[in-house]
């Protein structure tokens, strides 16, 4: 019933998730390739409830005691750490390490755990999750997200231990089971300008496990132990975290068109990776062109240029693409087609030199040069 409740939880969620990213965009916006990020914060953990197997509820029936009960946690700490990878249209695939650990603060209904001062001990749990995500759209600097996981988590009851000293039985448990888990993510990320590929997180977290078995006994004032055998338990728990993500395949910081010293009468306009589309800035530029232009006729010369991160036969395309599209951009603003002409370079005359397949925002450009 438990992985029923929580399926009925999470799998809507999941298909709305699958549903935004097929709708998102590739854009330069989103991780491309692989990251890594990691958070801490703190955890709420629900009360947990249990219930012990049949040998152990026919032996405490017998001795007049209670077969089950209920604990409650102090707020705990929570950390993880997750390898990513993005695909560049907003959807990304994580696994993810984590630990949380809670402090037992209240009990009742086990033997001798709900006397003054009966209950002891803590709760940790560690484990492994495969988790899905969506960036949605980036707002400044600022991008949301939203994601669900699954994988396997181990909850540990340590010390777990009554202390009555009136000579009733008590529950002991120290050992650990593990058990199937689900959660779902929402958080926002705030881009570290200063450092590319840098983003910090803020995240909610809503973790279930779906009923571990943990090995328990109960013990006499002697310490001598009566019963054993598991209390089949349902943990519930609420994180909120800060963390930091570092995407490595994050390009630099693209320079806005840059309009050159009026004297040359040359004007550059730059592109995103992999881009022949215009910028606002861009056409801002172009309309700075066409307006010398007009102010004094002249010739105009567009050359387009590429970085080397593709072959060279797609760049020499990707070039004439982008004079092409700053030639249209003229055209609509009152330059005749016939004083245009198009030159495409590819990446044979970088502005800055760089290696085989180096990303390079400065030699993604058009310049118009007026004669």
């Amino acid at each position: 019933m438990n992985s029923v409740r929580a399926l009925g939880r999470i799998v809507p969620a999941a298909t709305l998730i699958m549903g935004l990213g097929a709708a998102m965009p590739a854009r330069a916006q989103f991780i491309e390739g692989p990251y890594v990020a990691g958070a801490l914060g703190v955890n709420s953990l629900d009360d947990a409830k249990f219930r012990l197997d049949s040998s152990l509820n026919q032996g405490m029936t017998a001795l007049g005691q209670p077969n089950g009960g209920q604990l409650g946690f102090e707020l705990g700490g929570v950390g993880l750490l997750s390898l990513g990878w993005g695909f560049s249209n907003g959807i990304r695939l994580e696994l993810e390490g984590n630990y949380r650990s809670n402090e037992v603060d209240s009990a009742n209904g086990a033997a001798g755990l709900a006397s003054p001062g009966a209950h002891g001990g803590r709760q940790d749990s560690y484990g492994a999750m495969g988790n899905a995500l969506v960036d949605l759209v980036r707002i400044g600097p600022f991008l949301p997200y939203v994601g669900i996981g699954a994988g396997y988590l181990v909850t540990s009851f340590n010390d777990l231990n009554g202390r009555p000293g009136n000579g009733s039985l008590r529950l002991r448990g120290d050992d650990t089971g593990g058990a199937f888990a689900l959660q779902g993510i929402v958080g926002i990320g705030f881009a570290i300008d200063q450092v590319p590929g840098l983003t910090l997180t803020a995240e909610y977290r809503y973790l279930e496990s779906l009923g571990p078995s943990i090995p328990v006994s109960y013990v006499n004032a002697a310490g001598t132990t009566v019963l054993s055998g598991k209390a089949d338990t349902e943990s519930r728990n609420q994180s909120f975290l800060l963390g930091l993500r570092y995407a490595f395949n994050a390009p630099g910081v693209a320079p806005a068109a840059v309009a050159a010293p009026a004297a040359v009468r040359s004007f550059l306009v730059f592109f995103d990776w992999n881009r022949a589309d215009l910028t606002a800035r861009a056409r801002q530029i172009i309309g700075e062109a066409a307006e010398a232009a007009r102010a004094q006729p002249a010739r105009i010369e567009l050359a387009g240029h590429a970085d080397r991160t593709g072959t060279p036969q797609y760049n020499q395309a990707l070039s004439r693409r982008r004079a092409e599209t700053v030639a249209e951009e003229l055209i609509r603003r009152g330059i005749a087609r016939q004083d245009i002409s198009i030159t495409a370079l590819g990446e044979t005359q970088p502005l800055v030199a760089t290696a085989d397949g180096v990303r390079e925002p400065q030699n993604r450009r058009v310049e118009i040069i007026l004669k």
